[in-house]
């Protein structure tokens, strides 16, 4: 999340994204959300294989987002993100995941703004939804997926 969210409660994070607060957009300055990258560490060891979705699309956006991945110690993994047109759905059937985890999206529109709910729904089943509370984090989630 955005550095300026930190410490808040969540209500006053959505708000932040609602009102655009500056730092929302400094992506370079983005921090995890409670113990993100020793969880996702455990999946990988666990035998996981991660990808992450950014929603940026522009290099030096994505450059920014694969840059805190690194400076917070999150696996070296895959960062995918949207290319000519495609949308969050799309990238999810292109990459087709076992198992798709995504905030609720509370902040911009809720289920309807959700990668999920887009999937072709020939291509739902082969594909497990985990949703978490939007700046909540991933904590809470099993160590073994």
């Amino acid at each position: 999340m955005h550095k300026s969210g930190d410490g808040l409660p969540k209500e006053e994070v959505v708000k932040q994204v609602e009102e655009n607060e500056p730092s929302v957009k400094d992506y370079s300055s983005y921090i995890p959300i409670g113990n993100a990258s020793e969880k996702i560490r455990k999946w990988e060891d666990n035998g996981a294989t991660i990808t992450y979705l950014t929603s940026r699309k522009e290099l030096g956006e994505i450059e920014a987002i694969r840059d805190t991945l690194k400076r917070y110690n999150f696996p070296e993994c895959d960062l995918d993100f949207r290319r000519n047109g495609e949308t969050y759905a799309n990238v999810a059937e292109r990459i087709m995941p076992d198992i798709l985890i995504e905030d609720d999206c509370e902040s911009i529109g809720g289920e309807a703004e959700m990668t999920y709910t887009h999937i072709k729904d020939e291509l739902k089943p082969k594909i497990k939804s985990v949703v978490v509370k939007e700046f909540g984090g991933i904590d809470d989630l099993p160590d073994v997926i």
